[in-house]
């Protein structure tokens, strides 16, 4: 169908809805703009209430009107959390079980990534079959006898040895997806850089340092970061491995907010309302959640730039 402007429909109804290219750019750009900053509102939000929560004393967190801006700005609310997480030593203990695993993974998978790309061996194609299926399977399934054999062999003593040997078995966070990435990211490595290391008489591991790491830097970075956090936040294999005295951030937070669930449970069977345990424990909750997650907020803007980077060195190209 054409119009009396001699115009394709779908051109006549642009025309008649946005106008010129220039209008109908700028027209786009504010919705473009609108939609992102929606969708950060819609991130933000929960940071933005714990952030004001916990800044607030008892008497607002129990008034019901008080919901965002707190009559009485206060921090003791940050002093009472830390000393009831025991906060530094649990920061430093969450940061053995997240930074040396974190460490140990992405090595490892980077290497085993560059193995699958780059050399042909036997049973090479059942071996890939096998690792995308092994991605199928629950965690769940496998934490029961890894359980049993780190008791066998004497490793249950509070010791990061079963969260070392996790990561170097492949049994760490999304260590399948972690060696696909790098196997995607090797494949597109030059050739010739290869050959020309090997003329020079390096050997495979000399190649794999000196060329192929600092060739990978940036998806090694985000895959860092990815493996940092999820290890910073595993509260289940530090609840099964480590002693209570030894409790990282994540299982003490959880230990707070399972007593302010319970506390609130049984407040209602108290006379007058909230007991002043369940008080306590509302205080220290929000700024509970803030503390803990402080470490990688500070981290995370400093790792951004090789987001973008890392991700289109790994993606498939057409």
């Amino acid at each position: 169908l054409h119009f009396r402007e001699n115009m394709p429909v779908k051109d006549y109804f642009k025309k008649m809805f946005f106008g010129s290219n220039e209008k109908r750019g700028i027209i786009m750009g504010v919705v473009v703009y609108v939609l992102l900053i929606t969708i950060a509102f819609i991130y933000l939000y929960p940071v933005l209430y714990m952030f004001s929560r916990s800044m607030m004393d008892k008497t607002d967190l129990l008034d019901s009107s008080a919901k965002w801006i707190p009559s009485t700005l206060t921090l003791s609310n940050y002093k009472q959390a830390i000393d009831t997480m025991d906060y530094w030593n649990s920061l430093w203990k969450n940061i053995q079980i997240a930074v040396l695993p974190t460490i140990a993974q992405v090595f490892i998978c980077s290497m085993v990534g560059y193995g699958f790309a780059r050399y042909k061996f036997p049973g090479r194609t059942l071996w890939m079959g096998i690792l995308i299926l092994s991605f199928l399977l629950p965690s769940q399934t496998i934490d029961m006898p890894n359980y049993l054999l780190f008791q066998q062999l004497k490793m249950m003593d509070g010791s990061l040895k079963p969260f070392l040997l996790l990561a170097v078995l492949g049994q760490g966070f999304k260590s399948v997806l972690c060696i696909l990435i790098f196997y995607n990211f090797h494949r597109q490595t030059p050739q010739s850089l290869i050959e020309a290391a090997e003329i020079d008489g390096a050997d495979h591991f000399t190649i794999f340092l000196r060329i192929i790491v600092p060739l990978s830097r940036s998806i090694m970075a985000v895959m860092v970061v990815f493996a940092m956090v999820a290890y910073w936040n595993d509260w289940f294999t530090a609840l099964i491995y480590l002693k209570a005295d030894q409790a990282p951030l994540p299982l003490i937070l959880r230990n707070i907010l399972i007593r302010s669930e319970v506390s609130a449970a049984q407040s209602s069977t108290i006379s007058g309302g909230y007991a002043e345990l369940n008080k306590i424990t509302e205080m220290i909750k929000f700024s509970s959640i803030i503390v803990a997650a402080a470490p990688m907020l500070i981290i995370y803007p400093f790792v951004q730039k090789y987001f973008e980077q890392g991700f289109m060195a790994g993606a498939v190209k057409g």
